[in-house]
């Protein structure tokens, strides 16, 4: 018997009068790049901003401006997937929170109900009007999703909240929306990136990850309702600004963070690369360059992983094991001695699981003995695989 074809997800991108209507133009790039249908509809307003033009170049499709075009169509625009307007107004927040519908946008959003993401962008003057927090809270309340803008420099030339979130930002909403929220209760502890042992006020000991996994987990269990907090090292991957993020350098910050958080958690995975030594003595100053080279003394760092296994109730733990080489005893006996749940094994030597990699490939072992082995996935995927096997475990 044939297998029926996957529909693609539909998504309305609602783009309203906004001088941060020009950023909807990667956003619907963006979505359309992740596989989304995109149906762009712009407010009159937004055509002042932004020409239709540049929408269908980008989604290959129809962009619809007018409600008298096609009488029904806010009717069968309503039943995509999700309607995400982004920029949001305050015109238009306060038309949904109402019940208005005087344009194809808005009659879309009373049809559409409650399966939407609201991108506020506005003077922050506007943003603090207690009408317009009230009609962003009405929002919220029945069920739609609110991305919080940013603060910084607005186009009227003042500082403050009211900048659209970044696309980033936006795209992980709309997941989120069209996620089922199977993790909501959860209170999930991450531990991300590097840790740097400080030589000086200059060198550092390090190693090569690049937070990119731990990030990956934490952005893929907000979208699926959990309570998310990350404690990360250096790094520049995509922490969500809905996600605890607390940031260390050194390895007993690190362990100092987590045993303050990990009280409250369900589920902590410590996927961070924490250095195993650090220096005995840091110098105040930099030191010259001593011909013949010099000797550092190095003692051990606290062990995150053991010290979260010793705690009497402690959450479900999922350690990380990565090897040069396909060393799966170790990563076994690396789970039983640090008293772990679940482990994460990789092999950095193959191409696609090293650092800095947007890839990975993983073998999930448990202390039942189950073993599950993946092929090169998107460290995304891989994140949805850890959290699913996770979940499968505690049942």
């Amino acid at each position: 018997m044939p297998v029926s074809p996957v529909s693609p997800v539909s998504v309305v991108l609602g783009v309203t009068g906004s001088i941060a209507a020009f950023k909807s133009a990667e956003l619907a790039r963006r979505l359309s790049a992740k596989g989304f249908e995109v149906s762009v509809v712009m407010t009159e307003s937004a055509r002042r901003f932004i020409a239709p033009l540049t929408f269908e170049t980008i989604t290959r499709r129809k962009v619809f401006t007018s409600l008298w075009d096609d009488p029904l169509s806010h009717i069968e625009l309503a039943a995509a997937d999700l309607v995400l307007v982004a920029p949001a107004t305050a015109n238009v927040i306060g038309k949904a929170a109402s019940g208005i519908g005087d344009d194809l946008l808005s009659t879309i959003l009373i049809a559409a109900g409650s399966k939407t993401v609201f991108a506020p962008a506005m003077n922050t003057r506007m943003l603090h009007n207690p009408a317009v927090r009230a009609n962003i809270a009405r929002l919220s309340a029945i069920g739609c999703l609110i991305v919080p803008p940013e603060s910084g420099s607005l186009a009227c030339g003042e500082e403050g909240e009211g900048r659209l979130a970044s696309i980033d930002e936006i795209v992980l909403y709309a997941e989120k929306a069209l996620k089922t929220q199977d993790m909501r209760g959860e209170k999930v502890l991450i531990t991300s990136g590097p840790t740097r042992e400080p030589i000086d006020p200059v060198r550092f000991i390090s190693n090569r990850s690049s937070g990119k996994m731990g990030a990956a987990i934490a952005r893929e269990a907000f979208r699926r309702g959990a309570d998310v907090t990350i404690v990360t090292g250096p790094t520049g991957a995509f922490i969500p600004r809905a996600v605890n993020c607390v940031r260390v350098e050194t390895a007993v910050q690190m362990c100092d963070a987590v045993m303050a958080e990990i009280a409250s958690a369900t589920i902590a995975v410590m996927a961070a690369a924490v250095a195993d030594y650090s220096p005995v003595h840091v110098s105040p100053d930099k030191p010259p360059k001593i011909a013949g080279g010099t000797r550092i003394e190095l003692e051990t760092t606290p062990d995150i992983l053991h010290e979260a296994g010793k705690l009497q109730n402690r959450p479900f733990l999922v350690g990380f094991s990565a090897e040069t080489g396909q060393r799966i005893d170790r990563a076994t006996d690396k789970m039983r001695k640090k008293a772990a749940d679940m482990m994460v094994f990789n092999n950095v030597t193959l191409q696609g699981a090293g650092f800095d990699a947007d890839t990975n490939i993983i073998t999930i072992i448990d202390r039942a003995g189950g073993m599950v082995e993946y092929p090169i996935m998107s460290k995304d995927d891989a994140a949805s695989a850890i959290l699913d096997h996770a979940a499968l475990l505690r049942s």
